[in-house]
């Protein structure tokens, strides 16, 4: 009994123990191939891993968003408006100097008709003044000036009005800068508001540079518009000054030149009997 005992405990042990014996067996051969493979494997963990980083355009464009589109939609505007301006705003616009000596030379000739619709015909601000003034000039040359003057005080008001945008940019560019710092801040503290372990700096600064950028382009555009608005307002002034001195000169030249010729052109006067 006790030997059937022992040849039954020895078949129920002997596979157990070969088995051990074969797994420590391939452990160990194994475990040179591991040796040899973990330099490798640990150089190349101990290559260092390159970061990738944001361009400064791309960051720009992130930060900007929907705020920074509208800021560079009004930009383009803003050129727009100024190079078309440097091109209106000019004395040889609102006077051109073809139509003055033209007229010049045609009221040397006593061609008043041919003066009249020389400057109907032209759209400047010459030459709209100048029709209004002769349109005028027979109720006397005092009701033909104070005509002219009101027409001209209407055109100068239509200059104004074309650079008013201006003033407009001026003052909305701080304003859409100010709706971007507003909206960076609050993105910071919300941050640090959620947040119930330690901050990480890139979150906070993300936000607050954010702020920055939108309210930096938001300057960027409305010191520039409202230089160039004191500029063109001067230069209104000035076109509108000289051009209606002109007008006034020339329609008291008109107005003498005709009197003038009416007592040579009228018929003589018939011998009493």
């Amino acid at each position: 009994m006790g030997l059937v005992l022992c040849a039954m405990l020895a078949t129920a042990v002997s596979p157990r123990y070969l088995a051990a014996q074969d797994k420590e067996g391939a452990a160990a051969d194994a475990e040179p191939e591991n040796k040899a493979a973990k330099p490798a494997d640990d150089g190349e963990k101990t290559q260092p891993e390159e970061k990738r980083t944001e361009g400064f355009l791309h960051w720009v464009i992130r930060c900007s968003g929907f705020i920074g589109l509208v800021i560079l939609l009004l930009s383009v505007y803003f050129v727009s408006t100024v190079a078309r301006l440097f091109w209106e705003m000019r004395v040889d616009v609102a006077a051109p100097p073809e139509v003055v000596l033209q007229c010049e030379e045609l009221l040397e000739q006593r061609n008043f008709k041919g003066i009249y619709g020389l400057v109907k015909e032209d759209d400047s601000f010459f030459s709209r003044m100048l029709t209004t003034g002769i349109s005028e000039l027979p109720n006397g040359l005092a009701e033909a000036r104070d005509a002219m003057e009101r027409v001209g005080e209407a055109i100068t008001a239509e200059m104004e009005k074309k650079i008013s945008m201006l003033a407009v940019l001026g003052t909305l560019g701080p304003m859409i800068g100010l709706l971007g710092t507003l909206k960076g801040m609050i993105a910071s503290f919300s941050v640090i508001a959620r947040s119930d372990v330690q901050l990480k700096a890139s979150e906070v600064a993300g936000g607050i540079s954010e702020a920055l950028l939108l309210t930096f382009e938001g300057v960027a555009l409305s010191v520039p518009a409202i230089y160039f608005f004191a500029l063109f307002r001067n230069r209104v002034i000035y076109i509108a000054s000289s051009v209606m001195l002109t007008a006034d000169q020339f329609l008291r030249h008109f107005s003498h030149a005709g009197r003038a010729k009416a007592p040579a052109t009228a018929p003589p006067a018939m011998p009493k009997k």
